[in-house]
């Protein structure tokens, strides 16, 4: 009887962590595994290192380091090796965001942590975080906002709800925004996307998007619509480098 009640729990515990991996935002899992398997490979490097080991312990233990963000090589040589796993390594500066505005929505993304948040800027809730409201307030908007408002809004909620779409009535449309801009983008709107300084050279443009590119690329659970955007703000910045 035990072993029976054992089983069935086991079988509780193993479904909840399929719906919870299936519903979990891709940036936030990804990121949560490699801090698991950093963890992971120091722990084992340290118990093979007492065992004396080295010849595993050393290497295993700066491979974890790396999926940590961290090396005692520092910036330079492993120093970059967690990059690999969907950091930046050294090339990123903490703190950095990354804006988009449209009539109704600002969007702003966090470099570091690949959150995705928002604020009303017109209408009746304007001042408002989107934070505020749950789903079916969010699609109940949809109605009033411009066709690039909705498309912010879509990607929002891609990462918030990420099964929106199929659970939306028909106030919601069912496909990823594929609005387009509502005009030509300045430097300082790309600036904002970028999350760059005004300035900045050709370098930090490439790498700046190749590093929002691994967060937003469709393929990779991102947003059709802020890739987009992102790609429009690196050419338009190395249109202005280039005249």
């Amino acid at each position: 009887m035990p072993t029976l009640i054992a089983g069935i729990v086991a079988v509780i515990v193993l479904y909840t962590l399929l719906q919870m991996f299936r519903a979990a935002n891709p940036v936030v899992l990804a990121r949560t595994i490699k801090i698991g398997g950093g963890v992971v490979a120091l722990a084992v490097a340290v118990f093979t290192g007492i065992k004396g080991e080295l010849a595993v312990a050393i290497p295993l233990g700066i491979f974890g380091a790396g999926l940590l963000g961290w090396s005692p090589f520092g910036a330079s040589g492993f120093g970059n090796f967690g990059g690999i796993f969907g950091g930046a390594g050294a090339q990123r500066s903490p703190g950095q965001t990354s804006r988009v505005r449209s009539q109704f929505l600002e969007m702003i993304l966090d470099h570091d942590s690949g959150r995705l948040s928002g604020q009303i800027a017109a209408g009746p809730y304007a001042g408002h975080s989107l934070d505020e409201f749950d789903l079916p307030q969010l699609t109940a908007m949809i109605p009033g906002f411009d066709a690039e408002s909705v498309s912010l809004l879509e990607s929002y909620l891609d990462r918030r709800f990420p099964a929106w779409r199929q659970h939306a009535q028909g106030n919601a449309r069912g496909g990823q925004g594929r609005a387009a801009s509502s005009g030509k983008m300045t430097d300082e709107e790309a600036y904002q996307i970028l999350g760059l300084q005004p300035g900045a050279g050709r370098d930090e443009i490439s790498r700046a998007h190749r590093a929002l590119m691994k967060k937003l690329h469709p393929d990779q659970g991102g947003s059709t619509y802020l890739a987009s955007r992102v790609n429009e703000a690196k050419d338009t910045l190395l249109r202005t480098h280039n005249s």
